[in-house]
């Protein structure tokens, strides 16, 4: 028999929590653009493509309270701010990288099974 691990205290984040934010629809984005190296806000919104200024805003708030992730401000003009990954955000890129593997390797697979699925789907109704 397999040993759950215990819940956490009230008040705590639990497991589910942290599932939610690192499997939301941006962060395994960011993180893996964040895995070469700091980023700019600029350069993380141009690679992200569908993102908004607002979420992308949301997510980098969210992954830097996990420790996921710092953000450094530079007092130049114009002001500046870098995001990079901090031990724990490089952990979490790792352990992802795997599952960011699958789904680029096996894109076309789900496509063609969504066309499927949306034609049958359409036919029944």
């Amino acid at each position: 028999m397999t040993a759950h691990p215990e819940p956490a205290a009230p008040g705590t984040c639990d497991v589910r929590e942290v599932l939610d934010v690192v499997a939301d629809k941006w962060s395994l984005f960011v993180i893996s653009h964040l895995g070469d190296g700091p980023r700019r806000f600029t350069e993380l919104k141009r690679a992200l493509d569908g993102v908004s200024q607002r979420m992308l805003t949301v997510t980098l708030r969210r992954l830097e309270r996990d420790g996921v992730l710092t953000r450094t401000v530079y007092e130049v003009m114009p002001p500046n701010v870098s995001y990079e990954l901090t031990a724990l955000g490089t952990g979490l890129l790792e352990a992802a990288r795997p599952l960011i593997a699958w789904s680029t390797g096996h894109i076309t697979q789900i496509t063609a099974a969504r066309a499927q699925y949306d034609g049958t789907a359409a036919d029944a109704g």
